[in-house]
């Protein structure tokens, strides 16, 4: 957003300094990295504490293992964090408008949807083994279809792009 704001703003007519930079990949890359990273430290705590207050977590079984008992109390989708922090990150600095991103975005809502159902799985409905590995593997292999195809459909992907 902040990029498309940058461009509307000049479009405009309205100059705000160090709003350029916004123009290369380098820099907006680099500030969805210190991005990322603030959200994950800062959205982490609260949401690994939520998870704790909520008893949110796989159950351990004792198997005699040094240091196994420890885990016990680790809230399980953790996962939430990563993509919290990867998705504001790309909403904020990506171009809305590329397919790179648009399929960033679909490639990380699915795969979280899998380990969201696989952790769904084994906390609420108290299967340990959760998600099957074939219905992963189906999922992932679909996910990699649709990409696939939007590569090899997509006019805004160039063979000269892709090297």
């Amino acid at each position: 957003m902040l990029y498309h704001l940058t461009q509307w703003l000049e479009n405009l007519g309205i100059e705000i300094p160090g709003a350029g930079l916004m123009n290369y990949l380098s820099f907006r890359a680099m500030a969805a990295a210190v991005i990322s990273m603030l959200i994950a430290f800062f959205a982490g705590k609260r949401i690994i504490r939520l998870l704790q207050r909520h008893q949110i977590g796989e159950t351990i079984r004792d198997l005699g293992l040094e240091g196994q008992m420890q885990k016990k109390g680790t809230p399980t989708m953790g996962g939430i964090i990563i993509i919290i922090a990867l998705l504001g990150s790309a909403l904020l600095v990506c171009r809305l408008d590329s397919i790179y991103t648009i399929l960033l975005i679909i490639t990380t809502l699915w795969c979280g949807a899998i380990g969201f159902a696989d952790d769904y799985i084994k906390v609420f409905k108290k299967r340990k083994e959760g998600l099957s590995e074939k219905a992963k593997l189906i999922l992932q292999f679909g996910l990699g279809l649709v990409i696939a195809l939007c590569v090899c459909l997509s006019p805004d992907i160039h063979s000269d792009q892709l090297v």
